[in-house]
């Protein structure tokens, strides 16, 4: 679990291709962040995607990337030479300064538009309706592993555009800033916002009840004053 708090960034030094067999790829970051306390198995957040620590030593670290999160994530397109936001994973009893972030990734978005507020800058990002569904004006988002807030939202058919600010210090202690219209970027929406779109999704008629059944007891006033939920 993380903060999306981004701790320092890294650069990729290599992605090795099929090297295990059975794994889809091998990345290798260099990075001056500490990681003398980090085990091998340990976990890591990688442009927000939570990676295991195969391998660290002499300012670097290697993990492995399979299939899925190769499909799912921007990592499988990272060039040597690319930097790359790091956060080690939350421990019992440390600041939440951020919001609760998983490191698992939900889909990528892509940048559509940049502003320049004064000393902040907007980026308007779109992203398709399997992630749209658990966005909320003013909730919680992680954008390449960085806490954000969702400053509007716009449905759109087939998904959604959010906005968000960068202030000054996430422009100096991250890469957002640098990013240009058309990049993509990992998404992961609010964990809470994510099961409860879950659970309610049977009684609002979208889908997602077991083997697509229909709920006995589907959320409507009669039903809520019968509990006793509403008057």
């Amino acid at each position: 679990m993380f903060t999306g708090i981004v701790e320092a960034t890294g650069t990729v030094e290599s992605i090795a291709r099929a090297e295990p067999e059975g794994v889809a790829a091998r990345l290798t970051v260099a990075t001056g962040l500490d990681l003398s306390g980090s085990k091998i198995g340990a976990s890591i957040a990688v442009d927000g995607v939570c990676l295991t620590i195969v391998e660290r030593g002499g300012g670097r670290f290697s993990a492995d990337l399979g299939p899925e999160t190769l499909m799912l994530t921007t990592l499988g397109n990272l060039d040597p030479g690319t930097r790359v936001h790091l956060e080690r994973p939350l421990r019992l009893g440390d600041e939440l300064g951020g919001h609760l972030v998983a490191g698992h990734v939900d889909a990528v978005g892509t940048i559509v538009a940049r502003r320049q507020n004064g000393s902040a800058l907007e980026l308007e990002i779109s992203v398709p309706g399997s992630v749209a569904r658990a966005l909320a004006p003013k909730g919680s988002i992680a954008v390449d592993g960085v806490s954000l807030t969702i400053n509007a939202l716009a449905e759109l058919a087939g998904g959604a555009i959010f906005a968000v600010t960068l202030i000054p210090h996430t422009l100096s202690a991250t890469k957002l800033g640098e990013k240009a219209e058309g990049a993509a970027v990992n998404i992961e929406s609010d964990l809470i916002a994510k099961h409860v779109e879950r659970l309610a999704n049977p009684y609002l008629g979208t889908g997602g009840g077991a083997h697509g059944e229909t709920p006995s007891r589907p959320i409507s006033i009669e039903n809520l004053r019968r509990y006793g939920v509403v008057r």
